[in-house]
């Protein structure tokens, strides 16, 4: 089955509208993208559209989390995590508030919206707040699960999801773990480690490596912080090699909190593919997944040149 996270996420939020009266919603007029719609439908007493304004969202979501609502705002990535960044900041993560920061539509995949809504830089910004977790689930099993988590889960949170539709990878009733990687195929000559949309790229380059004798270990990385240190350790001594892949800029991402890691506990090489510190360009968002060699056949190209 193909489908977004963000139609995923939208679902989540409305069974825990069912489950859990503190949840609530907020949206920056596009919850009919991010999929807020679907819980504000159901419950319009818990749903509040902020208008075009995320800093207000943020700050409104703070306050609501002082009262032990449990809020999920919700806005295209490039907005939530530009617009809102300083209320986020000294409003949510230095009070240690409550609050799910949810963005849509990010990295390249968002397509012809081009550049200016393409948020490449997002992970990067939400990584260096002090007290926030940040989470990219890889298919849409995984964003229903991570965004029932997430509810639980006590403190500030930023959920990326995405606009395009991609395989399904996990089975339904999968249970999101907080904080743990999730080693998806082993492999004994290297270590690919992917978040979001390019996890069934990893699996599908891995599958072709084996073709050639290549046995390539796949790590789907949701929690990309708290990053699962342990892990990435054992997969740097099972492999000595890693790869890996990232919607998004290089610069601040995926590949840096695992080479943080590997750096100090493991050294061994690292090879990091996502967006070489560039902005995107507007076009069909699977084209240009292909365009920055964010697919298979680049992992494929590294791992050879990795492995000599």
């Amino acid at each position: 089955m193909n489908s977004a996270t963000r139609e995923a996420y939208g679902a989540a939020l409305r069974e825990l509208g069912k489950t859990n009266p503190n949840v609530v919603a907020l949206d920056a007029d596009l919850a009919g993208s991010t999929k807020s719609a679907m819980f504000g439908k159901a419950y319009p007493e818990r749903f509040f559209d902020m208008g075009i304004s995320e800093a207000d969202m943020i700050g409104t979501a703070a306050g609501l989390a002082t009262c032990g609502k449990i809020p999920f705002a919700s806005s295209f990535s490039v907005f939530v995590t530009g617009r809102a960044f300083e209320q986020i900041r000294n409003s949510v993560c230095n009070a240690g508030l409550n609050v799910k920061v949810v963005g849509s539509h990010a990295g390249p995949s968002c397509g012809e919206d081009g550049s200016s809504h393409q948020a490449v830089e997002d992970i990067a910004i939400m990584r260096s707040l002090p007290n926030m977790s940040v989470v990219v689930p890889a298919d849409d099993v995984e964003a229903y699960a991570a965004t029932i988590a997430l509810a639980d889960y006590n403190g500030p949170a930023y959920l990326r999801v995405a606009r395009l539709a991609s395989p399904t990878i996990h089975k339904e009733g999968h249970k999101f773990v907080f904080g743990k990687g999730e080693v998806l195929r082993e492999g004994s000559d290297v270590t690919v480690v992917a978040c979001g949309m390019m996890v069934p790229r990893a699996l599908d380059a891995a599958e072709k490596l084996a073709e050639e004798g290549i046995s390539a270990e796949v790590v789907n990385m949701a929690t990309i912080k708290p990053i699962d240190a342990d892990l990435l350790v054992e997969c740097a001594r099972r492999t000595g090699k890693i790869i890996t892949i990232e919607e998004g800029s290089i610069v601040g991402g995926l590949g840096t909190a695992v080479a943080e890691v590997i750096a100090e506990r493991c050294p061994v090489p690292v090879r990091r593919i996502g967006l070489p510190d560039i902005f995107g360009i507007s076009g069909p968002g699977e084209a240009l997944l292909d365009y920055f060699g964010l697919n298979a056949a680049h992992i494929i190209d590294v791992a050879h040149e990795l492995l000599g």
